[in-house]
Parts: C-alpha cells; structure tokens; sequence
C-alpha cells in the first residue's frame, strides 16, 4: 500500500531559489534511497482562511510564501527504511551546515496512509 509523507513550510519568497536547489539535492537522495516520488509545490493561490488555512498553518510573515510537499513510497516500512537511511548519510547533514534558507520550527509534517486511489 502506497505511503506519503507530507510537508508544509514557509520560505522567504528571495529564498526560494536557494530552497529549490537544496530540495533538488534532498530529493535525489530520497530517490536514491528508494522513494517513488519526490514533490515540492510553491504557493499560488492560497488565502489566509479567518480559522485555518496554510498560511496560518505555518504563521506565515511578510515577504514568505508556502511550499507544499510529499515524498511518495510503496509502503510504511520501506519509507522507514529509507528514511533511517537517509538520516545516516553523511551528504543530508552537509546540506544542513550553515542557515537553512527555511525556518524548520515552522515546518508540518507527518506520514499519510493511503485512502482513496481513482
């Protein structure tokens, strides 16, 4: 059974070109690892709702805008697997060396079992 996990952050909108290179590295290393699919989505019409909306999910401040994402893989046991050995490898926590061009405080995230496939 497929599984996802979910991602939502803010980025500082003159810090997305620096986000995006940084995913693109991430993203090869899931996949590397065995993820099905690695996806990053920016903000394009999203409103701050008057209880929730993304936005709000992220306390999002001036001049930051919302990035949605998910990492797909065949099953919650092999996203542990690559996960573990994601967070093992030395290359992820290089990238981490210096500021992050996003403040993980913020971030959402969680794993998703699927529901519906049409």
């Amino acid at each position: 059974m497929p599984y996802v996990d979910g991602f939502i952050v803010a980025v500082p909108k003159k810090k997305l070109a620096e986000y995006a290179a940084l995913s693109k590295k991430c993203g090869k290393l899931w996949r590397e690892y065995g993820a099905l699919d690695y996806r990053e989505w920016v903000a394009d019409d999203v409103k701050v709702g008057k209880l929730t909306s993304f936005p709000r999910s992220v306390k999002l401040k001036p001049g930051e805008t919302v990035v949605f994402s998910w990492i797909t893989y065949k099953s919650r046991a092999q996203r542990d697997k690559i996960n573990a050995k994601v967070m093992a490898d030395p290359r992820l926590s290089s990238m981490a060396d210096g500021p992050m061009p996003f403040d993980g405080k913020r971030m959402i995230f969680g794993g998703f079992e699927s529901l519906v496939k049409v």
